[in-house]
C-alpha cells in the first residue's frame, strides 16, 4: 500500500466525528428502513463535511483541503416481516394442517422464523494523487442493534 499524507485532522477525531454523525442520524431508528437510507446517508454526510471542514480550516483562513465523503448504508439482518412469509410447498399436494394451512408450509415457514443473519459487503477505491498531500481514511459504524453498518470514506486533496 502507498503512503499517503496525513488526514486534515487527527485519526481520533475522525472516528469520534464518524461516531457521532452516524448517531445522529440514526438516533430516532430501531431498524433498517430502507425507505429511509437517502436522509440517514445525506445527514452523515453533511455532518461529516461540516465538522472535517470546521477543525481543519484555521480560524478566517481558506480551506485547505478539498473533500468528499462517501456514506454507504449496508442492511445486515432481513427483518422478520420478510422471514415470516410462506416459500409454499416444497413438494407433492401438502397435508391440510389444523389450522386449514399446507403442513409442508408451515414446515417451511417455522424454519426461516428469526433473523438470516449478516450480508457481505467488499469495497476498495484508488486514487492517482499527490501522497504527500493528499489521502483517504475509511470507517465501519457498527449499528449491530438495528441491524444495520455504515462505511464511510473520507478523500482529502490538497489546494
Amino acid at each position: 500500500m502507498a503512503s499517503q499524507a496525513p488526514p486534515p485532522v487527527p485519526v481520533k477525531r475522525l472516528e469520534q466525528i464518524a461516531t457521532d454523525a452516524c448517531n445522529s442520524a440514526l438516533s430516532g431508528s430501531e431498524h433498517y428502513d430502507h425507505a429511509k437510507t437517502g436522509q440517514w446517508n445525506q445527514t452523515i454526510i453533511e455532518k461529516m463535511l461540516k465538522a472535517v471542514m470546521s477543525e481543519a480550516t484555521p480560524q478566517g483562513a481558506a480551506p485547505s483541503y478539498k473533500l468528499a465523503i462517501n456514506s454507504t448504508i449496508v442492511q445486515h439482518v432481513v427483518p422478520n416481516s420478510q422471514l415470516n412469509r410462506s416459500t409454499g410447498t416444497t413438494s407433492g399436494a401438502g397435508e391440510e394442517a389444523e389450522d386449514g394451512k399446507s403442513a409442508t408450509t408451515a414446515t417451511t415457514t417455522e424454519k426461516n422464523k428469526g433473523q438470516a443473519g449478516r450480508r457481505g459487503m467488499h469495497s476498495a477505491t484508488g486514487g492517482y494523487w499527490n501522497e504527500k498531500t493528499d489521502g483517504m481514511w475509511s470507517f465501519k459504524y457498527s449499528g449491530e442493534e438495528k441491524g444495520l453498518d455504515v462505511v464511510i470514506m473520507l478523500i482529502w486533496i490538497a489546494i
